[in-house]
């Protein structure tokens, strides 16, 4: 077993070439190891880390109610483990927990969350024949009209537990001195605790292969692919593509590509009707740091399209990203979280492109005053197809004991399949489903042991109908730090208003967590 979560050897990264961010992290690999400035040994290919955790918050609105509030004093422990593979042939990251949740008025009975968050990749034979996995559990709003939350253990019917796997074997080689190929199956599911909403099973095989031409600067690639949505409260869609393409790199950091085909499917209709689709696009990588790449497609549906941009200096770091597209399972995820741990790693990740130090990497950020929990409810379970635009710019200015980082993140929802029947979600009641965030958090390092957070956010959800709309303000400030060579503990103190003309609600918590590892 492993003591320290990181260690400076694994992460690998001088100082000669640290930003600000990564500095963060051999920070933290530094508080984290037994005897500063050891020699942490030969790598090892398996780590294996228990843990456990115990959360204490004392809230005067358990309920989230608009009268009547109930104040309650919730105990929540949560052992798990978390083990890294990094072998020559098996890579992978498992971090699970299981949560016990007790209310000491009895607001609520006893109950148990899971929480899971892996991911891997096997090699199984070398250099050609690869399986990627990966599964989540987790948390998350069933309705986005629906009473939200920002804490796991509010009693809150609007919440469920929902499982996410993947599995994907795939072989990749080479055909000639020119060409490449790839063949992948692919099969995920996504299953939840509310009955009356749809599980969803996703299968694609998609073959590709790509290659140079005799011409100079010209590649080309040709893919095909089969898909198949299976709703259980829905119906079945499926989906044939063909795909021609071309590219061409007009100089060494400016690249165009077009491509034209057909497709086959039923997303609108009974039956399979065949479309003709094409599209373009343009990649700009003016240098090492900088990145602008954007791209159109004509679906039978409409036009979808995707543009992203990044930028980094030694003290900040910018990303943003606007999409439209088909959606399966628009659940909710960590938007908040996910782009303040995106932006601070960008600066790590032009070092070392590693997933398993990546997911080490977002475990130590509360120790820094960055709150990965602090998350805008964004998502909501549907039972049949959607499509979904959806745009996050982010923002982070790196010092050397401070740190601010900015998400702002809007997203529209509409049903795609309008053939399906016999269902309901919030496409049923609303035919657009809209909704907007903004995030605004400052980490301050009081010390090299503790930190001081900040967080305020506010997220917008509207529908068809005003009575719909919802608006959700927190105000979050922490103290976090090690207290004990394996041990970390915070306390925070959380203002939140809810309003809403069906269930408005204000509340004010107080929460102590410590955690351990062994």
């Amino acid at each position: 077993m492993r003591a320290s979560l990181l260690s400076p050897r694994a992460l690998r990264i001088t100082a000669a070439s640290l930003p600000v961010a990564a500095s963060l992290v051999m920070a933290s690999a530094g508080a984290y190891a037994q005897v500063p400035g050891a020699d942490p040994g030969p790598k090892r290919a398996v780590s294996i880390v228990p843990l456990v955790s115990v959360t204490e918050t004392l809230t005067d609105n358990v309920r989230l109610s608009p009268v009547g509030e109930k104040a309650e004093l919730i105990t929540e422990i949560s052992p798990g483990i978390r083990i890294t593979l990094d072998g020559a042939r098996l890579k992978g990251y498992f971090d699970y927990a299981l949560n016990g949740i007790f209310y000491a008025r009895n607001s609520s009975p006893s109950q148990t969350q899971n929480a899971l968050n892996t991911f891997g990749t096997l090699e199984a034979v070398d250099n050609w024949a690869f399986v990627d996995f990966s599964s989540s559990i987790s948390q998350q709003a069933v309705s986005a009209f629906g009473t939200p939350s920002v804490d796991n253990t509010s009693v809150n019917a609007n919440r469920t537990e929902v499982s996410n796997y993947r599995i994907s074997p795939y072989l990749r080689g080479r055909l000639g001195a020119t060409a490449r190929y790839e063949a992948r199956y692919s099969r995920a599911a996504t299953s939840s605790d509310a009955a009356a909403l749809s599980d969803v099973t996703t299968s694609d095989g998609v073959f590709k292969i790509s290659g140079d031409s005799a011409f100079r600067n010209l590649g080309w690639l040709a893919d095909a692919s089969r898909q198949r949505i299976d709703f259980n409260t829905g119906r079945a869609t499926e989906a044939d593509r063909l795909n021609l393409g071309l590219s061409y790199a007009i100089t060494p950091q400016l690249q165009v590509s077009a491509n034209a085909g057909r497709e086959a499917n039923n997303y609108t209709s009974f039956d399979k009707k065949s479309y003709a689709t094409g599209g373009f696009g343009v990649s700009w990588s003016p240098s090492p740091t900088t990145t602008l790449a954007a791209s159109r497609d004509r679906r039978s549906f409409g036009n979808t399209h995707s543009v992203s941009f990044e930028h980094r200096t030694p003290r900040t770091a910018w990303k943003y990203t606007d999409s439209k597209g088909l959606s399966t399972t628009p659940t909710q995820t960590g938007i908040a979280s996910l782009a303040i741990s995106d932006l601070l790693y960008s600066q790590y990740l032009a070092v070392e492109k590693n997933p398993v130090s990546r997911a080490q990497f977002d475990a130590i950020l509360p120790l820094f005053g960055i709150n990965p929990n602090a998350r805008f409810n964004f998502g909501f379970l549907t039972s049949a197809l959607s499509l979904q635009r959806r745009q996050d710019l982010s923002f982070a200015l790196l010092g050397v004991r401070d740190t601010i980082t900015f998400v702002a993140t809007r997203s529209e929802t509409s049903r795609l399949d309008t053939v399906v029947t016999g269902i309901f979600d919030d496409l049923t009641t609303s035919s657009l489903v809209r909704q907007r965030g903004l995030s605004v958090n400052y980490a301050h390092r009081l010390t090299p042991n503790y930190s001081l957070g900040v967080l305020a956010s506010q997220q917008k959800t509207s529908g068809d109908s005003s009575l719909q709309d919802t608006t959700l303000r927190l105000v979050n400030v922490s103290v976090s730090g090690k207290v004990g060579k394996r041990a970390a503990a915070s306390v925070a103190v959380r203002h939140v208003v809810s309003s809403s003309r069906t269930v408005p609600y204000v509340e004010n918590a107080i929460t102590c967590i410590l955690n351990m590892q062994f």
